[in-house]
């Protein structure tokens, strides 16, 4: 094969990829698979039956099951089982489920306005679809559409992500900390519970329409006394007087300057030998890594359905602007390979950095 046949045949795998995606979850929406979990051999014409569609139908979508092997068919009894998809547990399934169910409601749509969102900065998709002109996460306030697409993904990552973030630095007694753009106070409650200690205070930084939320969050959560609530804009200013600030997963929804601009004032936030904890999923430092598939996702992601703008970077990136803004970078960590399921797409580490004394 030549070297444009090659190409040729590689930019075929991008032409099948939506079809192949949307066949398999319609495999799921329609029930097939569950109605193959219940019971096993059951022909095109009774899965038809069950899922309320017309046999032809049904046994076209599982032509690509069978070919991928996550269903068998027994050519004489013409009786369809499931595969390598029985091997699966549920809880794992139900997880690249949710994650497909979010592509399918929250990005295929909106990435037909992916060009347009790049030359505006802007999520054209959302404006089209929904006449909202903002981000992803201003429209699942606003749009229960939008936040039923991604309100499920985001308690998933909550749960996974948050447990192993705060085992992976340490916060002195009684240290003042900083949950920058830290929402409705998740992050801060979560301090008090995973780091206490005698004298140790909380703020959640965001915008002030936040404020009421927040607050009632900590009153019913017992953490009222410790952590309190300030508002802002993260470009502009940030409360100073800390000794730890943490910033958790948006740093990738900034451009390089943004994220410079976060970063210096971040720096004079801190007080001398402060510590700055940063959240973010990073591309591995060889973009050629045929096993990562961060690339594949992120930028469409970002660009296309949350933000307009920003995109990940490499943790080489990530060091050389936190020393560019004045830290010195003392720790990076990242899960353990074991603790990161097959499905997973993102990659994210801990880096930990001070202001210099």
């Amino acid at each position: 094969m030549s070297n444009s046949e090659a190409v040729l045949a590689r930019m075929r795998e991008y032409m099948v990829g939506p079809t192949r995606f949307m066949n398999l979850h319609a495999c799921f929406e329609l029930g097939i698979v569950d109605a193959l979990r219940k019971e096993a051999g059951l022909t095109a014409t009774e899965l038809g039956a069950l899922v309320g569609a017309k046999p032809d139908a049904v046994e076209q979508l599982l032509y690509l099951l069978v070919k991928e092997g996550f269903v068998a068919l027994d050519e004489e009894s013409g009786g369809y089982t499931l595969d390598a998809l029985a091997d699966v547990a549920e809880a794992d399934l139900q997880r690249a489920l949710t994650f497909m169910g979010m592509i399918k409601t929250g990005m295929l749509r909106q990435l037909y306005y992916l060009p347009e969102s790049v030359s505006t900065g802007k999520v054209v998709g959302l404006k089209e679809f929904y006449g909202f002109d903002g981000t992803m996460f201003e429209a699942a306030a606003a749009v229960p559409e939008v936040r039923a697409a991604w309100g499920p993904l985001a308690q998933n990552e909550t749960a996974s992500v948050y447990p192993w973030f705060f085992r992976s630095f340490d916060i002195p007694d009684g240290a003042r900390v900083l949950d920058v753009l830290g929402g409705t106070g998740l992050g801060a409650i979560m301090t008090c519970q995973l780091k206490g200690s005698p004298g140790l205070r909380v703020t959640t930084f965001d915008k002030p329409a936040l404020e009421a939320e927040c607050v009632k969050n900590f009153e019913a959560r017992g953490v009222a006394e410790q952590c309190s609530f300030v508002g802002g804009q993260v470009l502009e200013s940030l409360p100073e007087g800390f000794d730890v600030l943490l910033l958790k997963h948006f740093v990738d929804m900034y451009d390089k300057d943004d994220v410079l601009t976060i970063l210096r004032n971040a720096h004079r936030a801190l007080e001398p030998g402060g510590q700055i904890v940063v959240l973010a999923a990073v591309y591995p430092e060889d973009i050629g890594d045929a096993d990562d598939y961060q690339v594949d996702f992120f930028p469409s992601y970002i660009l296309g359905c949350v933000m307009g703008r920003g995109g990940l970077q490499k943790v080489s990136t990530y060091r050389g602007w936190l020393e560019e803004c004045g830290f010195e970078v003392t720790k990076v960590s990242a899960k353990e390979p074991a603790d990161i399921p097959p499905d997973a797409i993102i990659n994210r580490v801990v880096i930990s950095a001070t202001k210099p004394n």
